[in-house]
């Protein structure tokens, strides 16, 4: 078995989808671990891109089901994270309408992603190191943050934290370990990106939300595709089993080699 095939098989992702049935299927899932735990609904943070859009519209549909099955109020609740000024916010907004999201909250995380910076910074001088954080550094106090804020807003309203990390991320190891990696629940995660993208136009997703460069919106003029250096059709290109140009492919294995520390379970002796 070739590493592509090792890492589709671990990875759970079909070369074809019936977009009707992966859509079911995922809100089946997630309405069964909303009655298995307990919760009186599902958190989604909304960051304005199509992966956050999709979640959105599989979360809504689970928890309307179950609202009318069981009689009883299942509430989705969309959080929108700015960190200071976010120049597409009104996409996020976009997506909680589309979807006639009743509960929505706005969390600024600026000033706590600064306070946490400044802290850093004063501390590493303390040890002779007399610089400011990195871009990246920062980028991963941002994530943390923002799912810090999630968790105090979930345990007060007993729901469950929604993950949008799926293969395409997963194969790259682009996530936050215990940022936007550390969830509940991940309804996308055997999807690659192009599947992410049939489920959105078939759920309704704005189309510019569909089309617009992915992002994890960490510091300016940051995507996906240019910090990684490959493309997410490339990328869904390799996951499906097809055949990709030898580079991509050893890129695409290089990145799952380097980032297989945030997919496994925490070592322990």
């Amino acid at each position: 078995m070739s590493m592509q095939q090792e890492i589709i098989a671990r990875l759970g992702v079909k070369p074809v989808i019936d977009v009707d049935e992966e859509i079911r299927r995922r809100v089946d899932f997630l309405k069964q671990y909303v009655k298995q735990a307990g919760a009186s609904g599902l958190l989604i943070a909304i960051s304005g891109g199509v992966d956050s859009a999709v979640a959105t519209g599989l979360c809504k549909k689970a928890t309307d089901e179950l609202s009318s099955e069981t009689g009883r109020d299942y509430w989705t609740l969309g959080v929108f994270q700015p960190c200071g000024e976010q120049e597409d916010i009104e996409d996020s907004y976009s997506v909680a309408k589309a979807f006639g999201l009743k509960y929505t909250v706005e969390t600024n995380i600026g000033d706590a992603v600064d306070e946490i910076a400044l802290e850093t910074e004063h501390s590493l001088r303390s040890i002779g190191i007399h610089r400011h954080l990195s871009v990246q550094g920062k980028g991963n106090i941002k994530a943390r943050t923002r799912m810090v804020v999630q968790y105090a807003l979930a345990f007060e309203l007993n729901l469950l934290v929604v993950g949008t990390d799926h293969a395409s991320e997963a194969l790259t190891g682009f996530f936050t370990k215990w940022g936007d990696g550390a969830v509940d629940i991940t309804p996308l995660s055997s999807l690659n990106k192009r599947q992410i993208r049939l489920l959105a136009a078939r759920l309704g997703v704005p189309q510019r939300i569909i089309d617009k460069a992915p992002t994890a919106g960490l510091w300016e003029g940051q995507t996906d595709e240019k910090e990684l250096g490959v493309s997410y059709e490339d990328n869904s290109d390799y996951l499906e089993g097809k055949t990709v140009d030898p580079a991509v492919r050893d890129k695409l294995e290089r990145l799952y080699r380097k980032t297989e520390h945030k997919r496994a379970p925490i070592p322990g002796i």
